[in-house]
């Protein structure tokens, strides 16, 4: 493992190239502590994020491959990437906007899933350059997403920057883009989490707490029917701290086949620049992360779709052996007036900020 060094440069090197002959890097920065991430060009991909645990052995905690190969395969299912030009799903790939239709790819049954097929965020390489202080370090990845690209409109300048603190164990993700037409606009990261180190075989020991009181039901094909429901007295209810695997079940025998569900933030303080998200624990490295974000929703997704491929170290990534925490709009927000609007115009500029800050706890039960 290759860390950053406050105060020093952060690394770049060759990670390959794609099957179209475009080279693409990958960027390390850290901290003097040994917490680390590495971020490669296409997609804008956390490919690794090095934590320590309890007894300050650091591991890899996130899914991900060694290769460009990897990620271009049928394997890579969305690891760690910067996701868009809209996250999530678009019911029937179809939208409308100052009296236009738009059709997108379908991807996800009916539905249009994470941005596109050939074109979208995670699948083409972006331009990025380094910067260290003695704040910390970053690396800052730009991309222009032409008009009709994927069959968005406008053309999209887009920039996400990773930074890394010198003096905290935190990941912070900023998001900023501009355009010159009407167009819906939602990102976020698809990292795949297993506080354990990636390749552990189950992520339903995890715990996790998720700062919601409802969440946004959603039909068959898991397009939000428009409802914002409350998670008490249902499988839903993350509000204390709680055994991923314990309620399962009930949620697996569902369209969802286990959680895949928005769930919609309580309100922050006013004086607060984020809320928090999310608290993970793993009882047995010790592992913590908490999740702060400016978004008003989080998508809890429990692997349920990993299929045993084999990725970094030529480790096997089962079923339901890692979970993503996508902070984001809600889905198919652009079809719901009554959403929170992915709308973003000529002149304004969207922003989204998140944060992963990690720490260690000695029970299992000190989330706080």
């Amino acid at each position: 493992m290759a860390s950053g060094t406050s105060g020093a440069e952060p690394k770049v090197e060759t990670f390959g190239k794609t099957k179209a002959g475009e080279t693409v890097e990958i960027y390390t920065i850290g901290n003097e502590s040994g917490f680390a991430a590495r971020i490669m060009t296409r997609g804008a991909t956390l490919v690794n994020l090095y934590v320590p645990d309890r007894d300050g052995k650091l591991a890899d905690v996130l899914l991900g491959f060694d290769n460009v190969s990897g990620y271009e395969s049928e394997g890579n299912q969305y690891f760690g990437c910067t996701t868009g030009r809209v996250c999530n799903r678009i019911a029937r790939g179809k939208f409308s906007l100052d009296g236009k239709d738009y059709t997108l790819a379908i991807n996800n049954d009916a539905n249009h899933l994470h941005g596109g097929v050939e074109r979208s965020l995670d699948k083409v390489v972006w331009k990025a350059k380094a910067f260290s202080s003695d704040k910390g370090q970053s690396v800052r990845l730009t991309y222009t997403s032409p008009d009709g690209e994927e069959g968005y409109p406008g053309n999209l300048e887009i920039t996400v920057a990773f930074f890394i603190p010198a003096d905290r164990n935190t990941l912070n993700i900023s998001y900023k883009a501009t355009t010159d037409a009407r167009t819906p606009v939602n990102l976020t990261n698809h990292a795949y989490f297993n506080l354990s180190g990636e390749g552990s075989e189950t992520v339903l020991n995890h715990r996790l707490r998720l700062n919601a009181d409802h969440y946004t039901p959603t039909d068959d094909t898991l397009i939000p029917t428009g409802e914002i429901a409350p998670v008490e007295g249902t499988d839903l209810d993350f509000r204390t701290l709680h055994r991923i695997g314990a309620r399962i079940k009930s949620v697996g025998e569902t369209a969802a086949i286990g959680y895949d569900h928005n769930f919609v933030l309580n309100e922050r303080a006013e004086d607060a620049e984020m809320t928090l998200a999310a608290v993970l624990v793993d009882p047995a490295s010790g592992r913590r992360m908490r999740v702060m974000t400016t978004e008003p929703g989080i998508q809890f997704y429990s692997g349920n779709f990993l299929m045993g491929q084999e990725g970094k170290g030529l480790k096997t990534y089962a079923h339901r052996s890692a979970l993503c925490l996508e902070t984001q709009h809600y889905p198919d927000s652009v079809n719901h007036p009554d959403f929170p609007s992915t709308i973003l115009n000529p002149g304004d500029v969207y922003e989204s900020k998140t944060s992963y800050n990690f720490g260690v706890v000695e029970s299992q039960d000190n989330d706080k």
